[in-house]
């Protein structure tokens, strides 16, 4: 069936096919674990059950969530012995041990709490439940560390050398950990991931509101999505701006390719807004641009001279509609997220935080957007990495495995019938779960949590829940 086909070509896509089924699943339960940290802490500090009754309506949904990042995390990470063998031989030496040290801390820590986070409330001390979900949210984020570190390690490779076999081995780790552009993926990933999770409950919240905007519950989860909306997106367009820059120093044709610049620009290079880029052509056709507005960006200055792809290798090209695209998704949504936390403090300050339902039609279409910015900007940073696993050193053509195409293909079918019907299943379970509104004592802790020993009753907690997120 797949006779004829180009076999890398292929491998790319079942890559990529899996990457984006997975990425999407960490990016949630990294925001949600720690979101479900900050709910046990306030229910810890208030006594309050509305924080309790979310913590356990949001637990169902990360127990879900994370069980279907854990499958296809280790589907995924097969394929480099089986697609990609090549790469493994010439980069395991590095990129094995970091990808151990996260099983080694994240994952183990992550597996020795979670049992007690999902079912230890009413077993255990209740500081020490939080501990075991603190736990699970640190994990969470050390997961991150390595995973970003060894991928960032593929994009700006540094502290290694070349052994006498061809494969790249470590002489300074803490170089090859804390690469160059390490630091900067991290944040814009982390903050992504909380982005990501805030608009999921403020989409639950606003479709909540939308039947009864007297509920307490969705009135706590809507304020709280709204304020890290409102203070987190900014802060991500900045990231984001110091890891183009970032970017710009250390893989120059990634940039070229985000900003459509096939010609150089000696005095000043326009802000393609828009256009149709031609990788035959080497031009961007129809385009719709700023003058010099590019150079002001990426050098601080209108005149500055910005290099195009017309200096490179037209071999070492990246694919530049892909990555073009991408990008300007992207960024699109990372505006329009900053523009919905705007738009929610406009109507908290109005005192119609919970009843505009503009606000909350705004904020329930927005739900699934930051999943599509997470997908947007790996798609950015992978094409833009092309034609080469390790920038500028191993090219994905000689980092395959000698497969042929028919083999590749078949199971790149599989892939994807049995990734549609099983995760499917899942993502279909997670919503009915998240139609379902929290209802005040359902999900109630035991008889001795800390708002009972004080005297507060759940009325009482319910209608002074939503002062504690003004």
């Amino acid at each position: 069936m797949f006779q004829g086909w180009d076999a890398v070509v292929l491998a790319r896509a079942q890559f990529a096919f899996t990457m984006s089924f997975h990425i999407v699943f960490p990016a949630f339960s990294i925001g949600l674990a720690s979101y479900l940290a900050v709910l046990e802490a306030l229910w810890l500090w208030t006594g309050r059950d509305v924080f309790i009754n979310l913590f356990q309506y949001w637990l169902k949904i990360f127990a879900v969530a994370f069980g279907m990042g854990v499958v296809s995390g280790i589907v995924m990470s097969y394929q480099f012995g089986t697609n990609w063998s090549a790469f493994s031989d010439k980069t395991g030496p590095l990129v094995g041990p970091l990808m151990a040290y996260e099983v080694l801390t994240a994952f183990f820590l992550e597996a020795g709490f979670l049992g007690v986070m999902l079912f230890g409330l009413k077993r255990v001390g209740h500081r020490l439940h939080f501990l075991a979900t603190l736990m699970v949210a640190i994990g969470t984020l050390i997961s991150a560390f390595w995973i970003l570190s060894a991928n960032s390690w593929m994009q700006t490779p540094t502290g290694y050398v070349v052994n006498a076999e061809g494969q790249f081995v470590a002489a300074n780790w803490l170089n090859v950990v804390f690469n160059p552009s390490f630091p900067y993926r991290l944040v814009h990933m982390v903050l992504a991931a909380y982005l990501t999770t805030a608009l999921v409950v403020g989409a639950v919240g606003a479709f909540h509101l939308r039947h009864d905007s007297h509920l307490a519950a969705p009135r706590v989860m809507f304020s709280m999505a709204m304020w890290m909306a409102t203070l987190v997106a900014p802060i991500q367009i900045l990231a984001g701006d110091q890891h183009g820059l970032n970017t710009l120093e250390h893989q120059p044709a990634k940039v070229m390719a985000m900003e459509g610049h096939y010609q150089s620009h000696k005095d000043g290079a326009p802000l393609i807004l828009f256009g149709l880029p031609d990788q035959a052509a080497g031009k961007v056709k129809f385009p719709i641009e700023i003058p010099k507005l590019s150079s002001l960006i990426l050098k601080h200055s209108l005149d500055a001279p910005l290099a195009g792809l017309d200096t490179v290798p037209r071999e070492n090209w990246p694919p530049v509609p892909i990555t073009f695209w991408s990008f300007r998704i992207m960024v699109g949504i990372g505006f329009l997220i900053m523009g919905l936390g705007l738009f929610s403090l406009l109507e908290r300050l109005r005192g119609k935080l919970y009843q505009s339902r503009l606000l909350h039609a705004c904020a329930t279409a927005m739900g699934p957007a930051g999943f599509v910015a997470v997908l947007a900007g790996w798609i950015t940073t992978e094409t833009g990495r092309q034609p080469f696993t390790v920038y500028g050193l191993l090219r994905t053509a000689d980092s395959a495995s000698p497969l042929a195409s028919p083999a590749v293909g078949s199971s790149l079918l599989a892939f994807i019938i049995v990734y549609f019907a099983v995760f499917s299943a899942g993502i279909i379970y997670i919503l009915r779960l998240m139609a379902q509104p929290p209802q005040p004592g359902e999900h109630g802790p035991p008889s001795d949590v800390p708002a009972r020993a004080a005297g507060i009753t759940p009325a009482a907690a319910a209608a002074s829940a939503e002062g504690a997120v003004r």
